[in-house]
């Protein structure tokens, strides 16, 4: 299977995209599954998705956001404020972070486009996945995440 970009910049995009799933969440207090169907909505995930170096490795997790949340407004007033939220340059990293970080990896090995996995695999329920696999190596994510995926197959 040929991955939509090169695996040098894999690990940009799991940064970015866990920084964007954390600071979303933690700091602009939306809904973890709501901001990551407003991701897909807007188109940046398509062009995440195909290896867009503009959105893998040219854009920070923080500017993923808030270009999210500009493409998908609901009110005139919501991104700006979420410019005015101070920015929490953060050295821990959650389990929110961890969740975009791994399911940015998901998606990279299995080539599956972010809406095919959200369909059967909730963001939510890939944060509770943190324990205990946030200590163990990503393949064994990706071993649980295939079997979820297969279990859960539609008509």
């Amino acid at each position: 299977m040929t991955n939509a970009y090169d695996k040098l910049y894999l690990e940009k995009a799991r940064v970015s995209l866990g920084r964007m799933l954390d600071f979303a969440v933690n700091q602009l207090d939306y809904d973890a599954d709501d901001f990551f169907r407003r991701f897909i909505a807007s188109g940046i995930a398509t062009r995440f998705e195909h290896g867009d170096s503009s959105t893998i490795a040219g854009k920070s997790g923080i500017e993923t956001a808030y270009a999210v949340i500009e493409y998908t407004l609901t009110q005139n007033s919501e991104l700006n404020e979420a410019l005015q939220i101070e920015i929490d340059h953060r050295v821990d990293r959650s389990p929110l972070y961890w969740a975009g970080w791994a399911l940015a990896y998901y998606q990279w090995s299995t080539c599956l486009k972010f809406q095919q996995i959200i369909d059967r695999i909730s963001v939510s329920e890939i944060v509770k996945m943190y324990h205990p696999y946030h200590e163990m190596d990503i393949r064994q994510f990706c071993d649980h995440m295939d079997t979820l995926y297969r279990d859960r197959k539609t008509g």
